[in-house]
């Protein structure tokens, strides 16, 4: 769990990333920026690595037209290990002693990795997520950057099985970077109706380039994209 002293240095450093218009992210003291990925369906998202983690672990920010909506940090497996859910600030952990940790050097490996864990916000509420992993085989260019495709999907349910969100399509993977980041698929969000959602990297900006540590999205931020519901969280469960 994150202490209170590195919470509130993230949000010292979220202060200072909302201008009025658009801005520049700064990471909290004691980390460094690494990437920034501008994507569809309104999201830039701001890598960074903290010098007081465990080594492997490293933070997104991601922002939409609003500015800072959701932080999460990742582990070595890519497993999401905590996030935090912006204004409300609502802490997500990951739950020890999972039954099947997610395990992105396996996926690498054997091609396929099945997962099955638990969540806890300290809000009191509870969650078990449980799915695939899988390489299509497949390789896609990126503004530059070789990404190999995987087919997932998932199911987030809570304590007595009632189905919170599911989701399942295609995503793409960063060996180096044991990163995933959002592709085309479908999301339930609780009532059965399965919706397209897409929020597939554009570009990849790096440091001294421009638009690095940016704030402001750049690709479809209208009006039906930022207001659909559920789209941060299902777009990647773990990272």
């Amino acid at each position: 769990m994150m202490n209170m002293r590195f919470t509130l240095l993230l949000l010292a450093s979220v202060g200072a990333a909302l201008p009025a218009h658009a801005g520049t992210f700064t990471p909290p003291e004691g980390c460094t920026g690494w990437m920034t990925v501008q994507s569809r369906a309104c999201r830039v998202s701001n890598y960074y690595k903290c010098s007081a983690d465990v080594p492997g672990e490293q933070w997104r920010a991601d922002f939409d037209q609003e500015g800072i909506y959701f932080l999460s940090k990742i582990n070595y497996e890519a497993e999401w290990v905590a996030s935090i859910e912006l204004p409300d600030m609502v802490h997500q952990t990951l739950d020890p002693g999972a039954a099947d940790p997610a395990s992105y050097s396996n996926l690498l490996a054997a091609g396929a990795d099945d997962f099955a864990f638990s969540l806890s916000k300290d809000n009191g509420t509870a969650s078990m997520v449980s799915g695939q992993d899988k390489l299509t085989g497949k390789t896609f260019t990126i503004d530059g950057i070789a990404l190999q495709q995987t087919e997932f999907k998932f199911t987030e349910t809570d304590p007595a099985g009632n189905i919170l969100r599911q989701s399942r399509g295609n995503e793409f993977v960063n060996p180096e970077w044991r990163l995933f980041f959002s592709g085309p698929g479908e999301a339930d969000f609780g009532d059965g109706q399965w919706l397209p959602i897409d929020g597939s990297p554009v570009q990849f900006i790096f440091p001294e380039e421009p638009g690095y540590m940016a704030t402001q999205p750049l690709f479809e931020c209208d009006a039906l994209t930022a207001e659909l519901p559920g789209v941060e969280p299902i777009l990647r469960v773990r990272n």
